[in-house]
C-alpha cells in the first residue's frame, strides 16, 4: 500500500469512493508507518487510535450502503496541536495545558469531521505556535524528514513533517507569521494561507482556551502533498460561522486564468531586510524561468508596496496580537521600554510599540495597513499573482538558544532571526491568500518552496497557478528513507 502513503488527499478520497481501498485498512497503513517512522521524527504527538478505528469501520459500512459523509469520507488525517479536537489533548506545546482536553471541536476541525475525515492524531508545534521550528517542553522536538538534524519549520512543523514522511492523509494548520507556509517550504509540501476571515479561528490556542474573538492577521488553512488538496481543503473549511451564517454566504471567484501563458506574474525575490540565500534564490529563479518559458508575462520590477514600511506595520500589528498572551511581568518590561523609544525606528522598537500600544495607536497603524491594501488592489489590476520567497534559507539546524539572540546564516553572514518574518508579513498583514508550493531541491538536497500570492478572496487563483506550476516543474517529492 506504499502508493497511498504519498498520495494526495483528493486521490485517497477518490479511491475510497471507488472502493479500491477501505478506510480501516488505510488507517492501519498510516498507523503502521507511524510506528516505523514517527519515533525519529516526533511529528505526531497525541493519538486517538481506537476511536479512529471505530469511525473508520463506520465509514466503510456507510459507503457499503451507498452513504457518503462528504468529500473527506474515510480519509485518515491529523490536526495541529493548537486546534481543539474534542476529547484529545490540545496543549499548543504549553506545560500548563498538558491536561487540556476540550469538550468541543474547533469549527475547522468540526468541518473536516463533518466532511467525513478520520482524525487519529495531533501534530507537534513550538510553544504557543511561536517559532520557526517545532519543539516544546510537553512533546519535545520534531525533526525534518529530509535531515533529522534540521528543523521542520514552525509552527505547523509536525504537520508538514508528517505529510512529507507519508504518515497522514491530510492536515490543518494555522498561520500568523508564516506558520503554514514556512514548514511547507522546509519539508517540500503544499500549504494554503487563506484570505483572512474566511475560515473560522475559534478553538485555536492561542488565544487562551475558550476565546471567542478572532485574532487579527491569523488564519487556519489546509496542508497536503498535492495542490488539489488545497482546493478541497478550502471547500471544506471556508465559510461563515455562528450567527454570521444566518445571512452571509461565501462565494469565492474562480481562478483568473486556466493556462499559465495567460497569467500576468509579478516577481519579488529579494529585499535588504531579508536577503535570500543563493541556493534558495537559484531554485526560485529557476521556477520563474520555467513560467516565462511557458509564455506567462513576467514583471520583476513593479512593487505594490514599500517592503520596509510593510514590515514595520506588520510587526506593530502582529505584536499587538501576540502581546495579549504575554505574562504580566513581560508586559511590564515592554511598557517600561516604550517611553524611551522616542522616534527610534527598527525591528525592536516596532515590537515594543506593538505590545504596548494604545488603541488609538493601533487605529493609526491600521489606517496605514488599509492604504497598503488599496495599493495591492491597484497592483492586482495589472498582475494576477505575485511570486515571492517563503523563507530566506532551506531548513536550518535545530537551535534551542535564547530566541532574542538567535541569528540565521544567509550566504555565510548572520542575519536577525526575527527577520525571517519579512516574507510572511508581506502578505499576512494585508490579508492576502498565499500558497506555498515546492519548486525542487537546493544544492544541499533540501526542499525549496515559493510563495504564490493572489488578490484578497481570490484564493482559487493562487491554487490554480500552483497547479499549473507543478505541471511545468513537478511538485511533491518524498524524502529518501521513508519508502
Amino acid at each position: 500500500m506504499r502508493e497511498w502513503a504519498f498520495a494526495g488527499t483528493v486521490e485517497i478520497a477518490s479511491a475510497l469512493r471507488r472502493k479500491e481501498v477501505d478506510s480501516l485498512a488505510l488507517l492501519d497503513h498510516f498507523l503502521a508507518r507511524c510506528e516505523h517512522h514517527n519515533g525519529r521524527l516526533n511529528a505526531i504527538v497525541a493519538w486517538d487510535v481506537e476511536a479512529a478505528r471505530a469511525r473508520a469501520r463506520a465509514a466503510d459500512t456507510a459507503l457499503a450502503h451507498g452513504e457518503s459523509w462528504g468529500p473527506l469520507h474515510g480519509v485518515p488525517m491529523t490536526i495541529k496541536d493548537s486546534i481543539e479536537v474534542a476529547g484529545m489533548p490540545t496543549t499548543s506545546g504549553a506545560p500548563e495545558l498538558r491536561e487540556h482536553r476540550p469538550a468541543e471541536h474547533a469549527p475547522a476541525a468540526q468541518r473536516a469531521i463533518d466532511a467525513g475525515a478520520i482524525v487519529f492524531g495531533k501534530t507537534n508545534l513550538p510553544l504557543y505556535a511561536g517559532d520557526f521550528q517545532s519543539y516544546n517542553a510537553v512533546h519535545g522536538q520534531t525533526n525534518n524528514p529530509w535531515d533529522l538534524a534540521r528543523v521542520p519549520g514552525g509552527s505547523s512543523g509536525g504537520a508538514a513533517a508528517a505529510l512529507a514522511a507519508g504518515l497522514t492523509g491530510f492536515e490543518i494548520g494555522s498561520d500568523i507569521g508564516g506558520s503554514l507556509r514556512n514548514p511547507a517550504h522546509f519539508c517540500g509540501v503544499y500549504a494554503l494561507k487563506p484570505s483572512y476571515g474566511i475560515v473560522p479561528q475559534r478553538g485555536h490556542i492561542p488565544g487562551p482556551p475558550g476565546t471567542r474573538a478572532e485574532a487579527d492577521i491569523a488564519v487556519l488553512g489546509p496542508m497536503g502533498r498535492d495542490v488539489a488538496d488545497l482546493a478541497l481543503g478550502l471547500d471544506v473549511l471556508a465559510g461563515a460561522e455562528g450567527s454570521d451564517a444566518k445571512a452571509w454566504r461565501l462565494a469565492l471567484p474562480p481562478p483568473r486564468h486556466e493556462r499559465l501563458r495567460d497569467f500576468r506574474v509579478g516577481v519579488w525575490l529579494d529585499h535588504p531586510l531579508c536577503p535570500i540565500d543563493a541556493e534558495v534564490g537559484e531554485r526560485l529563479q529557476g521556477a520563474v524561468d520555467a513560467i516565462a518559458r511557458a509564455g506567462a508575462r513576467i514583471d520583476a520590477t513593479a512593487r505594490p508596496v514599500d517592503g520596509a514600511e510593510t514590515f514595520s506595520v506588520y510587526l506593530r500589528l502582529l505584536f499587538g496580537v501576540l502581546g495579549n498572551g504575554f505574562p504580566p511581568a513581560v508586559l511590564a518590561g515592554f511598557d517600561a521600554a516604550l517611553p524611551g523609544l522616542a522616534d527610534a525606528a527598527g525591528t525592536q522598537p516596532d515590537m515594543v510599540r506593538g505590545v504596548s500600544q494604545r488603541h488609538r495607536d493601533w487605529v493609526v497603524t491600521d489606517e496605514r495597513r488599509q492604504r497598503m491594501r488599496l495599493a495591492w488592489d491597484a497592483y492586482f489590476a495589472d498582475h494576477d499573482v505575485l511570486l515571492a520567497p517563503v523563507m530566506p534559507t532551506v531548513a536550518f539546524p535545530h537551535d534551542h538558544s535564547e530566541y532574542t539572540t538567535r541569528t540565521i546564516a544567509v550566504n555565510g553572514m548572520p542575519q536577525p532571526y526575527i527577520h525571517q518574518l519579512f516574507w510572511a508579513g508581506l502578505t499576512n498583514v494585508v490579508y492576502l491568500p498565499a500558497v506555498a508550493a515546492p519548486v525542487g531541491l537546493a544544492r544541499s538536497g533540501l526542499p525549496v518552496g515559493i510563495q504564490i500570492a493572489a488578490p484578497y478572496l481570490e484564493d482559487r487563483t493562487a491554487i490554480r497557478f500552483a497547479a499549473l506550476l507543478a505541471d511545468e516543474i513537478g511538485g511533491f517529492v518524498a524524502p529518501p528513507g521513508f519508502d
